[in-house]
Order: structure tokens, then C-alpha cells, then sequence
């Protein structure tokens, strides 16, 4: 299929991209970046925007860097050079192994770290992410910068704290040289997409969980945080033992009647998933705290 007709404006900064969109603030705008989501909703026509900004060029958007106590990631930064960056396995490493399994290699190149979380698919694999690693959203627009913290960004299904005219500019996360972090997920089979995903970022000093922060996709309209999970294990050993008194409690607090349900799982299903994922994730988390090394 082909998309409807649309004008096309190439940003070459920050300024310029918000400037464009408040040029056209009455029409229907979209931002391109990576493209993954955007397009193949054009072509589908589920999505029709009379105006195209693509900040693909703009430079200030891209790389990591590490500052004091803060890994700062562009948002069009790619999935392929987030994990190709040494210090995001060290500093993020929650984040660094979801980022691991997202799509395959030709999506890695191509899409990126704020598109994603800005797009807010809950079956996408960030969400989660961001949320156990206790990242930072940074928003510009004509007011300048807001700090949105993701406990804070996700309002529903596509929905965030992003307001009129403004776009993502970066991830900021606290770095957590001393942490350990895994992912694990159920993938569509026809899509690769998470039909649930379980991400955790913990401490482990001594066999005891020091802090740990729980984060989850797929299984309602947003991520979500499991605190059933996080209280369980904060100041445990962490054991066999622990991690399935944790997973038992995976989806103490959520509103089961909300949780997801389509073609393909049941929300139950989905309630199910969603404690054997989160054992399999904390069942990494205990072998990367004993070999450091560990690999998904």
C-alpha cells in the first residue's frame, strides 16, 4: 500500500524541528526517526500526517556519553550503537540487554532509543527497560527542557507526557557500575514484538539484593512496574527460593481485569507469562551476580 500524500521537511537541529511543528501546529504532524513504527502505519494507513519532520540529521540527537553519575543517550541514538558503546553493558546494564533483543539486525541499525520510548508500543521491549533502570526522559519544546521521570512518562497505549510541539532529546540514566541487569521475554511469533517482557536492574552485595528495580511490557496498556516483585526481594538473599516467592507475586498491584488480550494470549495467559518470565529474568540476574560475565 501506499501512503497519502504528504509535505516533507528535513530538520537539521533541535531548534529547527520544534519550530517546524509549531509552524504547523494545526495539521497533523508526525517526527521520523528510525521509522520502524511510523512508516509501516502510513503505508497501512493507520497513520495519515499532512506534515513529515525528519530529524534523522540532526547531530546533537545522536551518540552516548558519560557524565559524573549519568549515562546520557541521544534519542536517535541506534539500538546497534547503544550496545556497540563499551560503557552502556557497565553503566545500564538493564537496559543494555533489553536493547539486546529488540527486532533483529537490520531493525537494530535502523531504529532507535528515543523513537521508541516515544512511540510508548506497550508490546514494544523499552518501556520495561526504562523503568528498571530508573531513567530520565528529556523533552525539549519551545519552553525549553523538562526531565520526566519513566515512572512518570507512560500514560497509556501510544501515550505519554510529550506535549504539543515538543520531542525527546535524550535518555538520561543514573549509571550502575556496581548492578546487574536481564531480560527476558515471550516474543510474538509473528512479529518479534513482546507479548510479555520482564526487565530488571538489582544489587547484589553479599548474595543479598541491596536495591532492585522490576519493570514490565506487553502485559498491560503501558509499562509497568512490578512492586510485588521488588519488595519480595529487597534485603533477600537472593536464591531459588526467593526468586519464586518474587515471580508469585509478579502481578500483585496490576488491575488484571486491564491486562492485555488479543489473537494472541489471553489476558490470563498473559497473567501467567508474565510470573514465568519474570522468574527467568531474576534466574539470569542470580548467574551474571555470581559470573559478571554471563550472557543471555
Amino acid at each position: 500500500m501506499f501512503p497519502d500524500e504528504f509535505d516533507y521537511y528535513e530538520a537539521t537541529s533541535v531548534s529547527e524541528a520544534i519550530d517546524l511543528m509549531e509552524e504547523h501546529a494545526g495539521a497533523e504532524t508526525e517526527l521520523l526517526a528510525g521509522g520502524h513504527s511510523l512508516l509501516p502505519a502510513m503505508k497501512s494507513g493507520l497513520s495519515s500526517p499532512d506534515v513529515l519532520i525528519d530529524i534523522g540529521e540532526v547531530g546533537e540527537l545522536h551518540g552516548v556519553s558519560a557524565d559524573g553519575d549519568t549515562l546520557s543517550i541521544g534519542a536517535m541514538t541506534t539500538y546497534s550503537d547503544f550496545i556497540g558503546d563499551d560503557r552502556s553493558a557497565e553503566h545500564a546494564p538493564a537496559l543494555y540487554h533489553a536493547v539486546r533483543q529488540v527486532g533483529d539486525t537490520q531493525v537494530r541499525n535502523r531504529g532507535t532509543l528515543g523513537g521508541n520510548l516515544a512511540h510508548a508500543d506497550p508490546a514494544s521491549d523499552l518501556p520495561g527497560a526504562a523503568l528498571a533502570s530508573d531513567a530520565t526522559i528529556v523533552v525539549t519544546g519551545p519552553d525549553g527542557e523538562r526531565r520526566v521521570s519513566a515512572d512518570d512518562f507512560f500514560f497509556g497505549m501510544y501515550a505519554t507526557d510529550i506535549g504539543p510541539s515538543e520531542l525527546v532529546t535524550k535518555v538520561e540514566v543514573p549509571t550502575a557500575a556496581d548492578a546487574v541487569g536481564a531480560y527476558a521475554k515471550k516474543p510474538s511469533p509473528s512479529s518479534g514484538y513482546a507479548m510479555v517482557g520482564v526487565c530488571v536492574q538489582a544489587i547484589v552485595d553479599g548474595g543479598t539484593v541491596s536495591t532492585v528495580r522490576v519493570g514490565a511490557n506487553g502485559i498491560m496498556d503501558h509499562g509497568v512496574r512490578l512492586e510485588g516483585v521488588e519488595e519480595e526481594l529487597a534485603g533477600e538473599s537472593l536464591d531459588e527460593d526467593t526468586i519464586v516467592a518474587a515471580a508469585d507475586r509478579a502481578s500483585e498491584g496490576l488491575d488484571t481485569a486491564m491486562m492485555m488480550s488479543d489473537l494472541q494470549a489471553s489476558a490470563e495467559f498473559r497473567e501467567q507469562l508474565l510470573g514465568t518470565y519474570t522468574e527467568r529474568a531474576l534466574d539470569r540476574v542470580l548467574d551474571r551476580a555470581a559470573t559478571p560475565a554471563a550472557a543471555d
